[in-house]
C-alpha cells in the first residue's frame, strides 16, 4: 500500500486532502505530517492519526514514503518540490505551482531529471463536463472555434474567507497571486488544454473592495491563441453565486462557491 507524507498544511484545500486520505483507507496510508508551523502540523497530524515529523530529511530518506502531498505556501513550493524530486518521491503540489517562471522551470527540471510522477492542482481537467468539451473539440465537432470564454469566480473576498488561518493566500509575497491568479490559473489551464498556445495576452486587475491590501480581488484578460482564436478569462474572489446556484446549494445544505 502506498504510504504518503503530507508536506505543508497551509493551503485552504488541506482539509479536503485530509478527508480524501481518510476516505481512501485501505488504498493509501498516511505516514506522517510536516509543516514549518508546529501547531498547524500537530493539528493536521491529529486529524490523520499520524505522527509529526520535525525534520524533512526523515521524509526524504524514508523508503516507505513513496509519495508526498505538498500543501505549503506557494513561496515554499520550489524548495519542497525540488527536494522531493531528488528523493524520488511521487509528488502532488497545490496550485499555483510557483511564484513565476524561474521557480516553475526549476521545479520542472528537477521533476524531469528524477523521472517521478507529478501532478499539480488542476482538478478541473477531470470534471466530466470539461472532459466532454475536450473530446468534442478534439473531434472537430464545434467546427472552427473563433472565440472562447472562461470564468472561474467565487465570493471569497466578499465572505472574508481569508480573514482566517488562510490569510497568507491574500499575501502575494507568499501566494504569488491575488484573486485573479488564484482562480484564473484554473481557467487558463482549461483554455490552453482546449485551444493550444497563447501568442498574445493583456489584462486588467482590480483590488475590488480592497479588503486585502496590495492584493487584487478580481481581473479580466484577453488572449489571442496561436490558432487565431480570441479568448477572454474572468476570475476572482468578488462574485456572488447566481440565484440558481444558491438554491441548489441550499437544497444540498452546502456552501456554494
Amino acid at each position: 500500500m502506498p504510504q504518503v507524507a503530507l508536506v505543508g498544511c497551509a493551503h485552504i484545500h488541506t482539509p479536503g486532502f485530509i478527508k480524501t486520505l481518510k476516505a481512501r483507507a485501505g488504498q493509501v496510508q498516511p505516514k506522517c505530517v510536516w509543516d514549518h508551523d508546529a501547531a498547524r502540523a500537530r493539528k493536521c497530524a491529529g486529524e490523520l492519526g499520524v505522527p509529526v515529523v520535525a525534520d524533512l530529511a526523515a521524509i526524504w530518506n524514508d523508503p516507505q514514503v513513496t509519495a508526498v502531498v505538498i500543501c505549503s505556501e506557494t513561496n515554499r513550493h520550489e524548495a519542497l518540490v525540488v527536494a522531493a524530486a531528488k528523493a524520488r518521491k511521487m509528488i502532488f503540489a497545490e496550485k499555483p505551482l510557483g511564484l513565476g517562471a524561474k521557480d516553475g522551470y526549476a521545479m520542472l527540471q528537477a521533476i524531469a531529471s528524477a523521472g517521478v510522477l507529478f501532478q499539480t492542482g488542476y482538478s478541473m481537467r477531470s470534471d466530466p463536463k470539461n472532459l466532454f468539451l475536450k473530446d468534442q473539440i478534439s473531434k472537430g465537432n464545434f467546427g472552427k472555434i473563433t472565440r472562447v470564454r472562461a470564468s472561474v469566480c467565487h465570493s471569497g473576498a466578499l465572505g472574508g474567507w481569508f480573514d482566517t488561518e488562510w490569510r497568507w493566500m491574500a499575501d502575494p509575497r507568499q501566494s504569488g497571486v491575488g484573486g485573479f491568479g488564484d482562480l484564473g490559473t484554473h481557467g487558463l489551464d482549461l483554455l490552453l488544454w482546449f485551444m493550444g498556445d497563447v501568442s498574445k495576452a493583456t489584462g486588467s486587475l482590480s483590488p475590488g473592495t480592497a479588503r486585502y491590501p496590495d492584493c487584487d480581488e478580481y481581473g479580466e484578460s484577453m488572449l489571442v491563441f496561436a490558432n487565431g482564436a480570441t479568448g477572454t478569462l474572468a476570475a476572482g474572489w468578488a462574485t456572488w453565486p447566481i440565484p440558481s446556484a444558491w438554491k441548489s446549494a441550499a437544497r444540498k445544505g452546502t456552501p456554494q462557491s
